[in-house]
C-alpha cells in the first residue's frame, strides 16, 4: 500500500486507548500521520505511549461541546483535520430480548450512535476536499448476534449512517465508509464475550466459553479469528489513497477475509 497519502496529515481517532484505538494511533504514527487520540478518560488514554506527533484528549463523544473543544485544540496543534477513524463504541450487556435492560439499551445507542455522529459531523466540518471516515460497525448488525440486540441495531444503524452520510458528504469530495470486524482476538475481549455468551442461558450458545469459542470459529470461512492488525489493515486501506473510488461502503473482516458489501 502507498503510504504517500499520509505523511503530514491528521488522523482522529475515537476509542483511542482501547485495542483498535491503540494499534490505529502506532500505525498511523508510524505512517508519519499526525495522530488526535479521544477517550473518554485520562485513564483510557494512559496505556498510548507519548510521541511528537500524537495529541492525547479525554473527552465523551456524547458531548457535542466537549467533541468540540477537543477537535479546535486538535486544528490548533496541527493545523486541520483530514481523517478519521470513528471507533469509540459500547458492547452493552449480553442478555435475551425478554432481560435486556432498558437503560442499557439507551446507553449502547447513546454512544455507538449518537456519539458517532457526533464526532462523524463535527470533524466532516473542518473536513476539506480528499478527506476520509471509517466508522466503527460490526457483523453482528448484519448477523444479528443473539443476546445483543442494542449492540447489534446500533451497528446496523452505524452502516445506515455511513451509507447516508457518503452520500451527503461527497460533493464536499469527503469519503465516508465503514469497517466491520468480525471474531477478533485472542485475547481478553475475546474470551470475556465467549464467557457472557455461555452464561447468557441462549439456545444458540453452548453453555461453556470453550465451547461457545469453538462452535464460533467453526462458522468463519477460514476457520481462525482475525486480529486487532487485519481491522487497522482494513481501516488504512479506506483512509488512503489506494481506496480514493470507494464510498458508502462496509468492509467486512472475518477470519482474515475481508469483502467489500456494497
Amino acid at each position: 500500500m502507498s503510504e504517500s497519502h499520509f505523511p503530514g496529515k491528521t488522523v482522529v481517532i475515537t476509542g483511542g486507548g482501547g485495542f483498535f484505538g491503540s494499534c490505529a494511533t502506532q500505525r498511523f504514527l508510524s505512517l508519519g500521520c499526525n495522530v488526535c487520540c479521544l477517550d473518554i478518560s485520562d485513564s483510557a488514554l494512559a496505556n498510548v505511549p507519548d510521541h511528537e506527533r500524537l495529541l492525547k484528549i479525554a473527552a465523551n463523544v456524547t458531548d457535542e461541546k466537549g467533541v468540540k473543544v477537543a477537535l479546535d485544540e486538535c486544528v490548533e496543534r496541527f493545523g486541520a483535520v483530514d481523517l478519521l477513524w470513528n471507533n469509540a463504541g459500547y458492547q452493552g450487556a449480553i442478555s435475551q430480548t425478554l432481560t435486556y435492560p432498558v437503560e442499557d439499551f439507551s446507553r449502547v445507542m447513546s454512544i455507538n450512535v449518537t456519539g458517532m455522529f457526533v464526532v462523524l459531523q463535527a470533524c466532516a466540518r473542518l473536513m476539506k476536499d480528499g478527506s476520509a471516515i471509517v466508522n466503527t460497525a460490526s457483523v453482528a448488525a448484519l448477523r444479528c448476534t443473539p443476546a445483543m440486540v442494542a449492540y447489534a441495531s446500533s451497528k446496523a444503524a452505524v452502516i445506515a449512517m455511513t451509507n447516508v452520510c457518503a452520500k451527503d458528504l461527497a460533493a464536499s469530495g469527503i469519503r465516508v465508509n465503514a469497517v466491520s470486524p468480525a471474531l477478533i482476538g485472542p485475547g481478553m475481549m475475546w474470551d470475556r464475550q465467549n464467557e457472557l455468551h455461555a452464561a447468557c442461558d441462549s439456545p444458540f450458545f453452548a453453555n461453556d466459553a470453550e465451547t461457545v469459542a469453538k462452535n464460533k470459529i467453526g462458522g468463519v470461512p477460514m476457520k481462525r479469528l482475525g486480529s486487532v492488525e487485519e481491522v487497522v489493515d482494513a481501516v488504512e486501506f479506506l483512509l488512503s489513497n489506494k481506496s480514493s473510488y470507494i464510498t458508502g461502503t462496509n468492509m467486512v473482516v472475518d477470519g482474515g477475509m475481508a469483502a467489500g458489501l456494497k
